[in-house]
């Protein structure tokens, strides 16, 4: 495991929130999917998303966050490869049951990875390198962040 790539936040306010965390922590908006409520921050390395409480990504954990509910949605841990069989194998070894396989965004860009729930009922994301083909697959998907645009422009360009 290389550590966390990315933490998704469910909130009541998203344009309150997205102000917070780029005036309070300066992050970036990177990437936004309006239609599902998706919003990445670049955080140095890392990505937070904030999905609002009422939209598509954020209805799942139920109402807002308080006491007795949930207000992170997942959070993903960086693998080094992503051997689907071989993690599958591993994962029932020790009781686990995963999630489909899907090619997902995360930090380092578009590649798999699949959901696991602990004891808790939290959902874990394990995210494996990105794909050769970071080409986006979402139509109505926006790149508001620099860094997006010149590793896309550096990968079009090899």
């Amino acid at each position: 495991m290389l550590g966390l790539d990315h933490v998704v936040l469910r909130v009541a306010d998203i344009e309150a929130s997205l102000e917070w965390y780029r005036r309070v922590l300066g992050c970036t908006v990177e990437r936004r999917i309006e239609s599902f409520g998706l919003y990445q921050l670049r955080a140095g390395a890392n990505l937070i998303d904030l999905v609002p409480i009422a939209s598509k990504a954020g209805k799942p954990g139920g109402g807002a966050p308080g006491k007795t509910r949930r207000n992170m949605e997942h959070f993903a841990l960086k693998l080094a490869a992503f051997d689907e069989n071989k993690l599958r194998r591993y994962l029932k070894r020790h009781g686990v049951e995963a999630g489909e396989t899907a090619r997902r965004y995360g930090a380092d860009g578009h590649g798999p990875s699949l959901y696991l729930t602990d004891p808790d009922g939290n959902t874990v994301e394990l995210k494996g390198p990105p794909d050769a083909d970071q080409g986006e697959r979402v139509a109505d998907a926006e790149y508001p962040g620099a860094r997006r645009r010149a590793s896309a422009n550096r990968s079009a360009q090899a």
